[in-house]
C-alpha cells in the first residue's frame, strides 16, 4: 500500500509539474496582451482553482477550463497585468459556480465565450457586473430546464 501511495504521489506531482509548463506555455500567447503569469502565481492559482472545485463538489483532472479562460479573457482591454491574478481567480469562481447552476449542460468553450463576451460588452469589465447577469442568465436557464421537463412529462 505504501508502494501505491508513492506511486500516486509521484503521478501527482507530474501532472502538477505538466499543468505548471502547459500555463507558463501560455505566456507565448498572453504578452502579446501584456500579460503573463510567473511560476507562483500559477501555483497561486491552481491552489485557488482546486479550493473553488472542492467549494462545489467538483473534479477535474485537468486544466482546459482553466486554459481557456486565460486565453480567451487575455485579449479583453479590462484586464490588466496588476489584476491579472486576482481576476482569473474571480472568473474561475464565476465559470464553476455556473457550470453548477447550468447543470454542466453548456460546454466549457461556449460558457467561457459567453462570459467573455458579456465581460467585455455589457460589463465593460466589472466582475461584479458579471456575477449578476450570469446569474440572471443561470435562474432563466433553469426555468427554461424546468419547462422542458415538465413537457417531457406529459408526453
Amino acid at each position: 500500500m505504501n508502494n501505491l501511495s508513492r506511486l500516486f504521489t509521484s503521478l501527482t506531482l507530474s501532472a502538477q509539474e505538466q499543468h505548471m509548463i502547459q500555463l507558463l506555455e501560455l505566456n507565448e500567447k498572453t504578452k502579446r496582451f501584456g500579460l503573463t503569469l510567473a511560476p507562483d502565481d500559477i501555483k497561486e492559482l491552481l491552489a485557488a482553482k482546486n479550493q473553488i472545485l472542492r467549494h462545489y463538489g467538483r473534479l477535474e483532472l485537468g486544466i482546459e477550463a482553466t486554459k481557456e479562460i486565460i486565453e480567451v479573457f487575455s485579449e479583453s482591454p479590462y484586464i490588466t497585468q496588476e489584476h491579472y491574478v486576482s481576476t482569473l481567480h474571480e472568473l474561475h469562481e464565476i465559470f464553476y459556480h455556473l457550470k453548477n447552476e447550468t447543470e454542466d449542460k453548456i460546454g466549457d468553450a461556449k460558457l467561457i465565450g459567453m462570459m467573455k463576451d458579456c465581460f467585455d460588452q455589457e460589463c465593460e469589465g466589472s466582475l461584479e457586473l458579471l456575477k449578476d447577469k450570469l446569474e440572471e442568465y443561470a435562474a432563466a436557464f433553469r426555468v427554461e430546464a424546468m419547462r422542458d421537463e415538465m413537457g417531457e412529462d406529459d408526453e
